[in-house]
This record gives structure tokens, C-alpha cells and sequence, in this order.
């Protein structure tokens, strides 16, 4: 069990570096997303980097679109999964959006519906295909 998890803003080429990494690391290689689909729309996203007792764990973003604010790529590497990272990355990224921010989405994969749902999010639409996988979009209540 992981005695801290802290979630910061990355900003730094360092912390961004790592944030790819671990991105690469859970969509590209274990989930087989195309790379070019990975790395869209980063030069106007806000990046996230979580780490356990200091060791790089799970990254995520958001963007504003034409829509809202959109919340994206959330990733946690293999062995810090079931310990509440995720989770922290979607507090620490509702907390960092403007105050305005009143329509919030995502699109989650399928599996990770039940999730975003105990976070407040609830499904919105038919479920549709991304990068050759299944998700739902889902909008924050």
C-alpha cells in the first residue's frame, strides 16, 4: 500500500517528459492506441503527474474544446493500480479547472464507466469506439 500519492501540475519538461512516458507506456504499448492519436492536442493541454512515495505512477490532462472542458488520457501504470491514484487525478484535475467551468466531460472506456460514475460523472450517449476501444462519453453532474 502506498504511504503518499501526490498529484501536481506538470509544467517542467522533466515532469512532462515523464508524463508522456507513462502515457506511452499504458496506451500505446499495453492498450496498442495508435501513437499519433496519444499525443493530439497536448500544446493546449493542462498535464498532470501523480507519484507514490516518489516513483512516477499515472498521468492525465485537460483541455478546453468547443464543447467545455474535456478531461483525457488518464493512465496508471500496472503496479500502482487498485490504489487510489486514479481517483486523486480526477480530484486534483476538477480542482485546477476555472471556476466557470460548467460543462465538464470525458470519454471513458468502458470498463472505467463504474468509476467516473462513483466521481460524479454519469453516462451520455451510446457507446462508441476510440482508438479501436469501447467507450462512453460522460458528463460531470
Amino acid at each position: 500500500m502506498p504511504a503518499k500519492i501526490i498529484v501536481k501540475k506538470a509544467t517542467e519538461q522533466a515532469d512532462l517528459d515523464t508524463v508522456h512516458a507513462i502515457r506511452h507506456e499504458v496506451f500505446v504499448i499495453e492498450q496498442n492506441c495508435p501513437p499519433e492519436l496519444e499525443y493530439e492536442h497536448e500544446d493546449v493541454s493542462h498535464h498532470f503527474l501523480a507519484t507514490v512515495d516518489g516513483e512516477p505512477a499515472g498521468a492525465c490532462r485537460w483541455r478546453k474544446t468547443e464543447n467545455g472542458y474535456k478531461l483525457e488520457r488518464f493512465a496508471v501504470l500496472k503496479a500502482f493500480r487498485g490504489f487510489g491514484i486514479g481517483g486523486e487525478l480526477v480530484k486534483v484535475v476538477l480542482a485546477d479547472l476555472p471556476a466557470d467551468a460548467n460543462y465538464v466531460y470525458l470519454n471513458s472506456q468502458t470498463h472505467a464507466v463504474p468509476f467516473y460514475s462513483k466521481l460524479g460523472f454519469e453516462v451520455s450517449g451510446p457507446e462508441f469506439e476510440e482508438a479501436g476501444i469501447k467507450h462512453y462519453k460522460m458528463v460531470r453532474k
